[in-house]
């Protein structure tokens, strides 16, 4: 299979050098155990993989497994199988830092945000820093139409997007799927029939960036709103659906208030709408939304921190697809068209008015960028991921 660098092996290696332990969050075959050996490998190391009755038996003794390898970079797999292991990690932090070694003694990778932060949030306080690690993203394949168009037909997850045709790549997505609701989900929250999850995650797609509907979801599901709520937190937590906050201006609009979901990988909600190949893609109606939504994850897995994130809509017809605040005053209003001939809707204008941004972008899928008007600038995914970055990376000051 070929082998595609991961644009936060930089990042994580600084995180290392700055504190005792990181956290590496993302869901399943995203290409956690990857990366984390790539950086194992530079370096004396050992691999525990806490799945594996093998090593967790390894670890029935902590405090001497790990007193037997001081010096020693520690990669922790499935983390949140093994929760007792915090405690005992923060004494040998401690115990480490007061004999010099301050930085980079363990790499945790855990499947699910939510439930590891709470986890360690007391024990290791001070102690660990995490970063996400989603699906490949617009800018570490190839430039190429024929590559990104595959990018949103198949996701970004490695064994579905390097899939060696579309037929083993819907199948992968399709066992991804069915593996998490019969397996993980099952492991990691609470007991949901496999189907009922299934259905709702079904809606999530159908409903692909469009404002939460819990009322709407619970009549069909035949739970109550509440319950839907927390399938929502479950997916949420479980990294694999998005939800995205409207935007609180303060122009003295009446704004729409519920947020916005979008499944986080497109290829998967592709397979969850049975669609296979491009042809089909294109002609489905969920096509713009997805498309959408590759967009809006590839900017906020991006976004430096002490950025803010939204969409703003309001009653009166003006809306923005998804708007930016970068430190320390930019504000980005970007409009999403899956359209080679991109213009922007008379809503994203009287958004604009309202809300004033210092850039403004309509992000559509050709190569080319061009100039839509004043201060209006049409751009592909890959450059506007680019430009993201060139502005983010400024001095402050």
């Amino acid at each position: 299979m070929v082998m595609i660098n991961r644009e936060q092996k930089q990042q994580l290696e600084m995180m290392l050098s700055l504190q005792p332990a990181v956290g590496l969050l993302g869901p399943r075959q995203v290409g956690k155990t990857t990366l984390a050996r790539s950086i194992a490998d530079s370096r004396p190391s050992l691999y525990l993989d806490l799945e594996s009755p093998l090593d967790q038996a390894k670890l029935a003794d902590p405090l001497a497994f790990f007193a037997a390898y001081q010096d020693t970079f520690i990669v922790l797999d499935e983390i949140h199988r093994a929760p007792g292991l915090f405690q005992p990690l923060r004494g040998i932090i401690d115990e480490g830092r007061r004999q010099g070694r301050e930085t980079g003694r363990f790499l945790v990778l855990g499947s699910a945000s939510l439930d590891l932060l709470q986890q360690s949030s007391e024990t290791l306080a001070g102690r660990i820093g995490y970063m996400e690690l989603g699906p490949f993203s617009a800018t570490e394949i190839q430039v190429e139409m024929a590559e990104q168009e595959r990018l949103w037909l198949r996701g970004g997850f490695p064994k579905s997007y390097l899939a060696s045709n579309e037929a083993a790549s819907v199948s992968w997505r399709q066992d991804f799927i069915r593996s998490y609701l019969e397996r993980d989900i099952a492991q990691l929250g609470p007991r949901i029939p496999a189907e009922t999850l299934r259905r709702f995650w079904t809606m999530l797609a159908h409903n692909q960036g469009q404002p939460f509907n819990a009322a709407q979801l619970a009549g069909s599901l035949g739970v109550s709103g509440v319950t839907v709520g927390r399938y929502l937190d479950l997916m949420v937590d479980l990294l694999l659906v998005r939800r995205l906050s409207p935007w609180m201006s303060n122009a003295g609009k009446r704004l729409v208030r519920s947020p916005k979901t979008y499944i986080r990988d497109c290829g998967l909600a592709h397979a969850l709408l049975n669609i296979g190949t491009m042809d089909v893609l294109l002609g489905h109606p969920v096509a713009g939304a997805t498309w959408e939504g590759l967009v809006i994850e590839n900017l906020l897995t991006h976004l430096p921190f002490g950025a803010d994130a939204g969409f703003y809509r309001t009653s009166g017809g003006a809306e923005v697809d998804l708007v930016l605040s970068l430190p320390p005053q930019d504000l980005w209003a970007i409009e999403i068209k899956r359209s080679m001939a991109p213009k922007p809707e008379r809503g994203f204008h009287l958004a604009c008015e309202d809300l004033q941004p210092s850039a403004r972008f309509v992000v559509y899928p050709g190569l080319e960028r061009f100039s839509l008007g004043a201060n209006l600038t049409a751009i592909s995914l890959p450059d506007i991921v680019k430009e993201l970055r060139r502005v983010t990376s400024r001095p402050l000051c």
